[in-house]
């Protein structure tokens, strides 16, 4: 099979699993070549980071901005109010779970600081701004936009944001199976990677079964609210569900979405407002695996942290993700900076993360866009008799 048929998680499998059989093996001087290679990556990626967010979430607010008025802003809520209410409870169950799996007292960090061979040289590569001024431009320009429409700042801004998706489709995305490689390799040099794993298997397991619970409970408040029984709707939204198992986008996966939204009973005007808006602002299952990773990895490495900070994180994260649909790998692309700047993530927590993200970025993909179809029906109970714009 050609390597470069293959999908962006068949490769960050093979990354890894190339990285613990040659971390056994290869010389130290071997090993120093990709942490060289880590060492560019990460500082281009510590560059693009802020480019990033001003790229993809300016254009994205302006998008949203315009339209269809309180409806618009009935979605936006309810999309909003349930990722976040996503991460509060992927918080709660980390927090009480996971330190039956993670021993605080090891910090892998430490050990992985004093043996892991030194890059041959690397590239400074200061970003133009930080992530916050990132962030605030962004916010600035995006609403903005939303009152000077078709105007040649928003014409400037979608053409950078094309060139933003360019370099992660082109450079980053391709790149980042050497990276997880790298990152690998140098924690089996340092003896790290395998409680590493052990560790990674039973958060992906509880955040599996996080995700089931998050769907139940979705479907049960759109069901209360709709009266209508929520398990029978819920196993409607099945197929759009699996299609987006296998298509990792939910994008890709909207007419499925729509058609099943539709045998819920919501009207056609409703859902094809709400499903292809939704599958841009609502990412319940992308926040749920992020959150509970983020938690996982300061556990790990026991740094201090409280839900003051995780609040503040999930709320930026809500709006920062906004434009990850559009994107392969976008939401943890656009989660790097907040974690960078609101949890001090390095980078090689963020190589962690990318590569727990893409492990389970289907099922992620499959609760945000099922979730849709709940938010369709809550929509439809609270526009019902009224007129729309």
């Amino acid at each position: 099979m050609n390597f470069k048929s293959l999908g962006l998680l068949p490769k960050i499998i093979l990354a890894i699993a190339f990285g613990i059989v040659c971390g056994l093996w290869l010389p130290v001087g071997a090993v120093r070549i990709f942490s060289t290679f880590n060492s560019i990556f990460s500082e281009f990626l510590t560059f693009i980071i802020p480019l990033i967010i001003l790229g993809l979430v300016a254009p994205a607010i302006a998008d949203i901005g315009r339209g269809a008025g309180k409806m618009l802003f009935t979605t936006v809520l309810l999309a909003y109010g349930f990722t976040l209410l996503s991460g509060l409870l992927s918080y709660g169950v980390s927090v009480s779970s996971f330190p039956s799996l993670i021993d605080a007292q090891t910090n892998f960090e430490a050990g992985q600081q004093a043996v892991s061979p030194e890059p041959f040289f690397t590239i400074s590569m200061p970003p133009l701004m930080n992530v916050m001024s990132a962030l605030i431009l962004a916010f600035t320009l995006g609403l903005g936009m939303t009152y000077i429409q078709k105007g040649s700042l928003q014409q400037t801004c979608n053409e950078f944001k094309d060139i933003i998706r360019l370099t992660i489709e082109s450079v980053i995305i391709p790149l980042l199976p050497v990276y997880i490689f790298g990152i690998f390799l140098n924690m089996t040099a340092t003896g790290e990677v395998f409680r590493v794993l052990t560790v990674f298997a039973g958060i992906i397991g509880i955040i599996f079964l996080m995700h089931i619970f998050w769907l139940i409970f979705i479907y049960l408040i759109a069901g209360g609210v709709t009266r209508k029984n929520p398990f029978r709707a819920l196993k409607n939204m099945l197929p759009a569900y699996f299609t987006a198992l296998g298509t990792q986008s939910s994008a890709a996966t909207i007419p499925i979405t729509l058609s099943q939204t539709l045998k819920n009973g919501v009207s056609e005007g409703i859902a094809s407002f709400v499903i292809p808006l939704c599958a841009t602002i609502h990412l319940s299952g992308s926040m749920l695996k992020i959150v509970a990773c983020a938690v996982a990895l300061m556990m790990m490495q026991g740094m201090t942290f409280n839900f003051s900070m995780f609040f503040g994180f999930i709320c930026m994260l809500g709006v920062t993700m906004v434009a990850a649909p559009g994107v392969p790998g976008g939401a943890i692309m656009a989660a790097l900076g907040v974690l960078q700047s609101m949890l001090g993530f390095t980078e090689t927590d963020q190589a962690l993360m990318i590569a727990l993200y893409i492990a389970m970025d289907s099922f992620g993909t499959a609760c945000n866009v099922t979730g849709d179809g709940a938010i369709a029906m809550i929509l439809e109970k609270i526009t019902k008799n009224k007129p729309t714009k």
